[in-house]
Order: structure tokens, then sequence, then C-alpha cells
């Protein structure tokens, strides 16, 4: 939502009248802060990624989408999630006795509403083809506070630099700096993120949710469809400058960085067919503690899936972490195709590594597609099913985990989203030992999303 663009006198005598009115200064100084927020986000700008219907199916920044600069502009953005689900599970784990609680039985769950998800946006517009965008959670399974999700500077000119060759160069690259979201996969590009579900046309992520953020570079280059990506990263979470014990025959205890690499196509080949194919890869000689498929620090949209009663607090509910939080070397594929209202998205994925402990290597691989109808007059109804497997050698035995899941949705508004589905996931090869052994759950979920 879009705020026309107010005088700085009108901004002044609506201040001084709250400031009049107001008697309780705790009330006057948040009205005050109030109103600047939502008046400087009237004015605004193209920002790089729509909030709303308009952002699905958008992957990397397209070049030429920023607007002359005349001065330093504001955006402020906001998505909202609420769930409403109905699950049951059941497993086949041996009992594993805490007292007179069973820790390896799942939690019994009743239909009822999940905790709310709530992000707020920052968009900046610096200077000519240089913006800064900030993304806080404001609600979210793993905290209680707000906090920052990440915040990076993206320029697409370097007008200050004065050069025609870098003015030519920009003109099909993109470089972001900052602690931002990697950029592995297109997966992640169709996700649900805290409370932004508005691009993600399920319920929930993949089982393994290439997802993280770290602190980097990342240099694109489009032209004429063809993509191109290259990008380093500290290869963790967060920074740390703290020296790692090595472990004998495993870690080498350095922070090593993470290198992360992308080339497809993404191109119109008709009026209603557009194709998009990417292979991207990611690999780190050994990072201490890497998260790339444990990085969601916002949590899953299945709330108590495989947690005990004394668990349930868990927010990776549903998915799978291989575990490789040492080394890693990872390469994933991706097809997209749009045939008017048919959407076919794919996902195969093969992962290598260990943790600090281990002396060998372990795999993991994934496959995934959804298919995809959406019709009515803007496109604001769709249909679909998807289908995602996950298998993995763990340090006892081979597993792999199962999902059918099949949506509906309905964009009310650009802005507002309805969305339902049903949902049936198995967990197959785990040991007796492990709550997931025999686990399987399913039922439906259903969510309301606000993004503008």
């Amino acid at each position: 939502m879009y705020l026309n663009k107010i005088s700085w006198l009108s901004i002044n005598n609506i201040i001084s009248t709250i400031k009049q009115t107001t008697t309780n200064y705790k009330m006057k100084k948040n009205l005050f802060t109030l109103t600047a927020l939502i008046l400087i986000a009237g004015v605004s700008f193209a920002q790089q990624r729509p909030y709303d219907q308009r952002g699905i199916n958008v992957f990397e920044t397209p070049k030429g989408t920023t607007k002359p600069f005349e001065k330093v502009k504001l955006n402020i953005g906001g998505s909202f999630t609420q769930g409403f689900q109905a699950l049951s599970q059941s497993n086949t784990a041996s009992p594993n006795m805490s007292g007179t609680t069973n820790l390896n039985k799942p939690v019994e769950m009743v239909p009822g509403f999940n905790t709310a998800y709530a992000n707020l946006y920052f968009d900046t517009y610096l200077a000519d083809g240089v913006t800064l965008n900030m993304t806080l959670y404001l609600s979210s399974r793993h905290h209680n506070e707000t906090w920052v999700k990440g915040g990076y500077i993206q320029f697409d000119k370097l007008p200050f630099l004065k050069s025609n060759a870098i003015d030519n160069i920009m003109k099909f690259t993109t470089i972001k700096v900052g602690h931002m979201e990697i950029n592995y996969g297109d997966s992640h590009f169709r996700r649900s993120d805290n409370g932004n579900s508005i691009y993600n046309p399920f319920i929930e992520n993949y089982i393994m949710d290439a997802f993280t953020t770290e602190i980097g570079a990342e240099f694109i280059f489009q032209h004429k469809g063809f993509l191109g990506v290259a990008s380093v990263t500290n290869g963790k979470i967060k920074g740390d400058v703290i020296k790692a014990t090595p472990v004998p025959g495993a870690s080498d205890g350095k922070h090593h960085p993470a290198f992360i690499g992308k080339f497809g196509y993404d191109g119109q080949l008709m009026e209603n067919l557009r194709l998009r194919a990417t292979v991207s890869g990611y690999h780190t000689a050994g990072s201490v503690a890497n998260t790339l498929f444990n990085g969601d620090r916002a949590g899953s949209h299945y709330f108590g899936v495989m947690d005990n009663a004394i668990t349930t607090s868990t927010f990776t509910s549903g998915r799978f972490n291989p575990g490789f939080s040492d080394k890693l070397s990872t390469v994933v594929g991706n097809l997209f195709v749009q045939f008017g209202g048919l959407e076919w998205f794919t996902t195969l994925e093969s992962a290598k590594g260990r943790n600090r402990t281990e002396q060998s290597e372990r795999s993991a691989n994934q496959f995934a597609t959804d298919l995809l109808y959406r019709f009515g007059s803007t496109k604001n109804f769709w249909i679909g099913g998807r289908y995602n497997t996950v298998s993995a050698q763990m340090a006892a035995s081979d597993i792999d985990i199962n999902r059918v899941a099949v949506s509906g949705g309905w964009f009310i508004t650009k802005n507002i989203l309805a969305k339902a589905e049903y949902v049936s996931q198995k967990y197959n090869g785990f040991v007796p030992t492990d709550i997931r052994n025999g686990g399987k759950f399913n039922g439906i979920v259903f969510e309301a999303v606000i993004g503008f």
C-alpha cells in the first residue's frame, strides 16, 4: 500500500496538532513516531520486490526497475500471516521415559490457531541506483521480541565512480553487500519467510529447507535472459571471530568462507510461455557452524509435528536438517515453466558434508515438484499439488521422508490472500530410539496473509 506524497508543511502541521492535543508524554511520543513513520512511508519508490501479489514468480531483481533519483526516500512495508491447523500424527518409536513422560511420544494435537507471524520492511532509495533493504521479524516462533533478519545495500549503478566503462558494466550487473539471504537455488524465492507467505502457494517450505542469512557480497549478471551469480560469504549465520578448537581427523577448526554460484536462463519464449532453468552450487571447506539447511530462525508453518510433550517449542516442525554444520558441498537444479495460468516448478538437489566431529562425509538428496494452475480475471485463484521427498545417510541408518500436499488459494485483493492445504507426510528408516521412527502426520492447514 502506498500513500500519496505529502508536503513537509503538512507533516509539520499534523505533528504540531498531535503535540498540542496530547497531554500524556508517552502517548505523545508514540503518536509522534507512528505519524512520522506513516508519512515517510508515503514518499515511495520502486521497491526491489513487491510484498504483494505482484511479487509472485519474481526471482533476481530485474535491471532497470528503479526510478530516477531525486532525494533519499523511504518505503515501509509489512507482511502478516495467521494460521489455523487441524493435524494429527503418530509414530512407532520405542518408549524413552523421563519420569512419567515418554519423550518418544508425539504430542497430541487439536485443531486451533497458531502463533501469528509478522514482518516489517524498510526499503530506502539512497542514491541513483543505490538502495538499502532491512527486514525485521516482529513476531515469530523462535523469538518473543522484535529482531532483525538482515540488511543489505544494493548497487544497480555506481555513479559516484564517474566511469563510463563501469556504467556500461552496471547496465547488466547488480551488486549486493550485507548480512542477507543467500542466493542458492531458486526455491528461496517461492518460500514462506515468517510473516511473508504471499509468494508460497503452499503452507510450508521444503522438507530440507535451503535458506539462511550470511555476511558477504553477491554479484548478479543479467543479459538477454541469461543469468550468472557469484557470491562469497562468511559461511555462517552470524559473525564470529573466536578461534574454534580443531577436532583430530575431522574439523580443522578454521572459519572458511563459503562460495556460491548460479547460472541459467530466464526468458519469455513465446507470449504465454516463460522458461527459467538454473543450476546453483554452494561450497565451504569448513565453517564450524554452517546453517544452510537449518538457517530459518523464524520457524516452520506446521506446529507440533514430531514434537513431544516437552519439546513442543521446536520451531523446525516437519523439516529435516542433515546436520552438515562444518564441511558442505551441494548443488541444485531448478526448472520453472509458466504457460498461461499453468506453472510447473521442480527442484533436484544433492548435498554432501559432515559436522565438526565426523571423520567421513554423508550425503542427502531432495526432489520436489509443484504443479499449479492460476485462474480468474487477475489470476487471483489457484489450485495445485506438490510432491517432496528427501533421502539421507544418517550416522545410524539411511532415511527418507515423503510429503504430498494439495493447495488452493484466493487473492481477495493484491494485498490479501487466503489459502488452504491438505498435507500428508511420512518418515521411514529412522532408528527405533528416534521419535520420527514410523512417524506420519496429515490434515488441513489454513492461512490468512497480508502483504504490502
